[in-house]
């Protein structure tokens, strides 16, 4: 595994993101259901919370240490997910699962790596 290839701290990195809580999808980037439109998203590892960072902390988490093209289910506890707030249909204390697969990662100052 080149190093490059895998994500960790600092990286910008693009991937599809699906965000399930039971059997309901409240998020899915594939589907184009959320804010993004059935694109990937893009966000810097290590940035939760911060411009440019994801939304949920478990996926920061998450997607450390991951390689380009893998593909993961993150199963993200309150605490790491929104907590005691209720965000759609998402109720308080809830326990998402959020696949993720890695198309892209670059590293600072590094150069892009695509599938």
């Amino acid at each position: 595994v080149r190093v490059e290839s895998v994500a960790g701290g600092g990286s910008r990195v693009e991937c599809p993101i699906d965000v399930r809580w039971r059997t309901l999808t409240v998020f899915s980037s594939r589907q184009g259901k959320g804010v993004t439109g059935g694109s990937p998203i893009g966000f810097q590892v290590g940035q939760y919370g911060k411009p440019g960072g994801t939304f949920i902390k478990g996926i920061d988490l998450g997607i450390v240490g991951m390689e380009l093209g893998g593909q993961r289910r993150i199963v993200v506890p309150p605490e790491f997910g929104y907590g005691n707030n209720q965000v759609q249909e998402i109720p308080p204390g809830a326990t998402l699962e959020v696949d993720i697969e890695l198309l892209s990662v670059k590293k600072a100052g590094k150069g892009m790596l695509m599938l």
